[in-house]
């Protein structure tokens, strides 16, 4: 049995002016009427741009490369599927009979773009800073944790720590080239692995951010034996 749709809103914090948007945002494509999946899309870009805000405001000093990998941490397809299942947004949707008995209700897909709907609807019944305050409100403890965790730690020091951990030897850098007038350099650094043999190429207008971009590269190379 469905649940009543407004005690998941009583559960958000937020009373819907129109709750139609609710029961939408609950509306899977295959029950009739009007799917939740325009409001899904809707919800999606909502809650990137108010993480991406909240991140780049609580990390001062981390670069575009490790703002954008804490957003893609907090916002992650599983994390949005735990979150609604905190929520136990599967009791709220409305689905067709087919998903309804193949237990779609539970299934992370179906999961992930209610919850982006649920604030897609959000946005639309009170606007932005409501929809915000309630994202920000549910994304506290996971935002916090992602933080404590050392997502905003760059990626020479992410790469170094992760070699150091399986007592691998540590990287190396060198400058290639440094191109152009004293006041628009461009460096060009490469990142080597002498265990392995493996070798990124990174370019910056400082040697630092050079061999940072290398370090990043050299960190995808590697993601499956770290």
């Amino acid at each position: 049995m469905v649940r009543d749709p407004q005690r998941l809103a009583r559960t958000l914090g937020h009373v819907f002016n129109r709750p139609e948007l609710l029961t939408q945002a609950l509306t899977h494509r295959s029950a009739p009427g009007p799917s939740n999946e325009r409001l899904e899309f809707l919800g999606d870009a909502l809650l990137g741009f108010v993480i991406a805000e909240a991140v780049w405001e609580q990390l001062p000093d981390a670069d575009e490369g490790n703002l954008s990998r804490t957003r893609a941490t907090l916002v992650k397809k599983d994390a949005l599927a735990r979150l609604a299942r905190h929520l136990r947004l599967g009791d709220y949707l409305i689905l067709g009979p087919g998903e309804a008995r193949t237990g779609a209700h539970g299934r992370d897909s179906v999961l992930e773009d209610a919850l982006e709907a649920v604030f897609g609807a959000l946005y639309l019944d009170a606007g932005f800073v409501e929809a915000q305050r309630v994202i920000l409100s549910l994304f506290a403890d996971n935002l916090a944790i992602a933080i404590s965790h050392g997502q905003i730690k760059d990626p020479k020091t992410r790469l170094q720590e992760a070699l150091q951990a399986r007592r691998r030897p540590l990287p190396t850098y060198e400058i290639l080239a440094i191109d152009g007038t004293q006041h628009a350099q461009s460096f060009r650094v490469t990142c080597s692995l002498p265990d392995q043999g493996l070798r990124t190429q990174g370019a910056g207008t400082s040697r630092r951010r050079a061999e940072q971009a290398a370090a990043d590269l050299m960190l995808e190379l590697i993601a499956d034996d770290i």
